[in-house]
């Protein structure tokens, strides 16, 4: 029986999750799901290497075939996660990290309840802005609306098995690390970071109040 253990990332757009999993894939062997979606690409960004960027027919023809472990819609854009590369590497041994939505988190959840589901905050909403406006890869518009659905996605935290702080960047890959580990071991050593902590609870209303 595999050992190997599903890791789900959420957070809103502007909390970091991006840059904390580019550190910790430095140390840890594992494989990052690459998501299909329906926006177009970002400068930078390359085809099956950020995501695979697909056109709506081609995304739902995967939808009828079963082919995603969960999709969601979100600012008007569809993303999935292809379930065949991930079942592959869980048979194989090898541990998965899925970097997916709220919706997309819960939707994997019901399905393979022994996934662990790790959420990563910032310091507050408007934080979240600043760092968007400064990231400068979408218009005003597009901005805004991810901001104000912020709130509502930070409210969904508490639903998740571990919430991270991303205020400093060094701090917050130690602390992604020390959560997959002892998912990984099965032990206790992260329990201060548990959604159900009573210090973690504080923090995300902190954020929320901040909002």
């Amino acid at each position: 029986m595999s050992e190997a253990r599903l890791f789900v990332i959420s957070a809103p757009s502007g909390c970091g999750k991006g840059t904390i999993l580019k550190e910790v894939f430095k140390d840890i062997d594992v494989y990052y799901s690459v998501s299909c979606t329906t926006r177009k690409p970002r400068e930078g960004e390359a085809d099956g290497k950020d995501y695979f960027f697909v056109d709506k027919r081609k995304f739902n023809k995967l939808i009828k075939e079963d082919g995603f472990l969960e999709y969601a819609e979100f600012v008007e854009n569809k993303y999935g996660t292809p379930k065949a590369p991930v079942l592959e590497n869980l048979a194989a041994g090898r541990d998965v990290i899925l970097e997916i939505e709220t919706q997309g988190a819960f939707q994997v959840k019901e399905k393979m309840p022994e996934s662990v589901l790790i959420f990563i905050l910032a310091p507050s909403v408007s934080e979240i802005r600043r760092r968007l406006f400064k990231r400068a890869t979408e218009s005003e518009d597009v901005i805004e609306g991810r901001v104000s659905k912020a709130a509502g996605e930070i409210q969904k935290a508490f639903k998740y098995d571990y919430v991270i702080m991303n205020d400093e960047l060094e701090k917050a890959v130690e602390d992604f690390k020390t959560v997959y580990n002892s998912a990984r071991n099965g032990d206790g050593s992260a329990d201060r970071f548990r959604a159900d902590n009573e210090d973690t609870v504080n923090m995300i209303n902190e954020v929320l109040e901040n909002a």
